[in-house]
């Protein structure tokens, strides 16, 4: 089905974009897996072109392209080629830290540390998650204590995901611990302070080329400068930019899908058994019907939430939608392909065992799945 959201210029932004990746990404994934995080290399490279933190005003070093269909591209490309640690560890930067400072930050914060994100010279995460406060970010434990000129931080974080490469951080505390979500406000926090430090990046089931670890901090001085917005605010600016964190993950989704099904078309066409191709079995054939037909319905909803959220229209409960549903499509495809892979489904160097492993997690972050129904049944019910 021909996808209309997109125009000439969008698809040979499109078409750049999968050159860097050829050239710059891709050959070098097998290298960051094994050493369980991007080279810092790469995010210059990503930075030099032009692609990270593009919504970025001019002033700051940005191109300030606000069309957030371009983002969606550099999602798109990165995680259909099966690139699942740069294609959460960039947009996470660029789509989702980014805009905490660029929207929320002071004036003196966004000249020192935008610039520096723009061309990959600095590296953020976002900590929210804690040991004991999942998806739960109203009982976040880690609190940040006003000194005068600055909050004395003391907690952790964990399932960081750019964490053991991160320059900055925006990091969720409580100020005031007795107001429960009202008490809640983000820092800036530098990687670098005194008293912040990094876990080993954790040996996981997929996302292998991602250095996700846990950060703590021990009496960690934030000066006042670095508090994002107003404080007590952070959880409302968090349920405002999580819609479109949750639609990035719903795009990854959708674009793994598809890179699962294309290389799965090629293997059933390449790989014979009993004296011809096995895409000539029954079999074979219904099971890529039906992925290809669940991969379509599932893009069109992709697309049509893309344009909602260039147009500023897209809802909580349909980023929640488009989150869980599309998550759950990944896992899927990635499981009927892996099976019609046979046993070569399962050996790591073939591009479907890293899209199955990949997959699990889009479930969980970001809100899990379960915690995306809670909030569309609100509105549901509402």
């Amino acid at each position: 089905m021909e996808r209309n959201i997109y125009n000439d210029e969008h698809k040979l932004f499109a078409q750049s974009v999968r050159d860097l990746i050829a050239k710059e990404i891709a050959p070098y994934n097998a290298k960051w897996e094994k050493d369980q995080m991007v080279s810092r290399e790469s995010w210059l490279k990503f930075g030099e072109a032009g692609f990270l933190c593009m919504a970025v005003e001019e002033p700051y070093g940005g191109l300030g392209i606000k069309d957030f269909r371009y983002n969606a591209i550099i999602t798109e490309e990165l995680a259909r080629a099966g690139l699942a640690g740069p294609a959460v560890g960039y947009p996470l930067h660029s789509d989702i830290v980014a805009p905490y400072l660029d929207h929320y930050g002071t004036e003196a914060a966004k000249l020192k540390w935008l610039p520096k994100m723009i061309s990959g010279e600095a590296i953020g995460a976002i900590a929210m998650t804690e040991p004991g406060a999942g998806s739960d970010l109203q009982n976040i434990k880690t609190t940040a204590i006003d000194k005068g000129d600055y909050y004395l931080v003391n907690g952790s974080k964990t399932f960081i995901t750019n964490g053991y490469l991160s320059d900055i951080s925006v990091v969720a505390v409580k100020t005031d611990p007795t107001k429960g979500a009202k008490g809640t406000s983000l820092l800036l926090m530098e990687s670098s302070a005194k008293g912040f430090s990094k876990g080993k990046p954790f040996e996981k089931i997929g996302l292998h080329a991602q250095d996700t670890c846990e950060l703590f901090f021990e009496n960690v001085e934030v000066p006042k400068e670095n508090l994002i917005g107003k404080e007590g605010e952070g959880f409302k600016y968090m349920m405002i930019e999580l819609s479109q964190e949750r639609l990035l993950v719903a795009l990854s989704a959708v674009a793994a899908a598809e890179g699962s099904l294309a290389r799965t078309v090629q293997y059933t066409k390449d790989r014979s058994a009993f004296g011809k191709p096995i895409s000539e079995f029954q079999n074979t054939r219904f099971k890529l019907a039906e992925v290809a037909t669940e991969v379509t319905i599932g893009r069109a909803f992709a697309d049509r939430c893309v344009e909602l959220h260039a147009e500023k229209k897209l809802d909580q409960a349909t980023a929640s939608m488009a989150k869980y549903w599309l998550t759950d499509l990944q896992g899927k495809v990635a499981d009927e392909c892996l099976q019609l892979h046979g046993g070569y489904g399962y050996i790591w160097e073939y591009a479907i065992a890293r899209a199955w492993a990949d997959a699990r997690v889009q479930r969980i972050y970001a809100g899990t799945n379960e915690i995306m129904k809670e909030l569309i049944v609100r509105n549901v019910l509402k």
